[in-house]
């Protein structure tokens, strides 16, 4: 319902579609906040990693070739993202009601090859959280498989009669996480300066609405 209203006044007003990028290290608190601002603003949630874990579940080339690299905590190549990204901004749906790219653009490739697209991006938001925040987040996260959603053993319990069918992803471990979370900082900056005009930092380790609050204040400017 609320993408509804959002879609429908961003047309009443006559603004152009929101082009909206989030950046955090693994377990920043992305997913979470992309609910709110797809609520808000009706823009398409353009998740890599639900992307990439979908073509592997699917079997597909791009799936296969994902798979291994993903376990290892390293990142997926440039080109494949590309390609993958590129296709899909370029859909209907994108294109009359924004977009909000989560994991893309990693890496200074993956940010120049955005900018060739030509793809307006008004806001970047830098999700900030200590390291280890982000391992004590990441080790103890579990996945449903029936419904896709995400607990935490201690921030966010799951109900006890789903707890028997909760997994813990291959990528959830320190080893792997400390691994991401050295690659999303050796290309965090790269990005901030690609786009410093759009860029926003905001503290991630607070609780979600407050990380909410914050993120909002700057969507706005950009609306009035």
């Amino acid at each position: 319902m609320g993408n509804k209203s959002a879609k429908a006044s961003a047309k009443s007003s006559g603004s152009e579609p929101f082009g909206i990028i989030i950046c955090g290290p693994p377990a920043a608190g992305k997913g979470t906040q992309c609910e709110f601002i797809k609520d808000k603003y009706g823009v398409v949630h353009l998740s890599t990693g639900d992307m990439l874990r979908a073509a592997v579940k699917s079997g597909t080339e791009v799936g296969k070739k994902a798979e291994a690299i993903m376990a290892a905590g390293d990142l997926v190549p440039d080109d494949i993202m590309i390609k993958v990204i590129g296709e899909r901004l370029d859909q209907d749906d994108v294109k009359t009601s924004g977009f909000l790219l989560d994991g893309f653009p990693r890496t200074p490739a993956q940010a120049e090859a955005l900018k060739d697209m030509g793809v307006k991006i008004d806001v970047c938001l830098f999700l900030e959280v200590p390291d280890e925040v982000l391992l004590e987040r990441v080790t103890g996260r579990r996945l449903d498989p029936e419904t896709g959603d995400i607990y935490h053993l201690t921030f966010k319990p799951p109900p006890e009669d789903i707890v028997h069918r909760l997994q813990h992803r291959a990528d959830d471990n320190e080893e792997t996480a400390k691994n991401r979370i050295d690659k999303y900082r050796k290309n965090a900056q790269y990005l901030k300066e690609a786009f410093s005009k759009e860029t926003h930092e905001v503290k991630g380790d607070e609780t979600a609405d407050t990380v909410w609050n914050s993120i909002n204040v700057h969507l706005k400017s950009k609306r009035s």
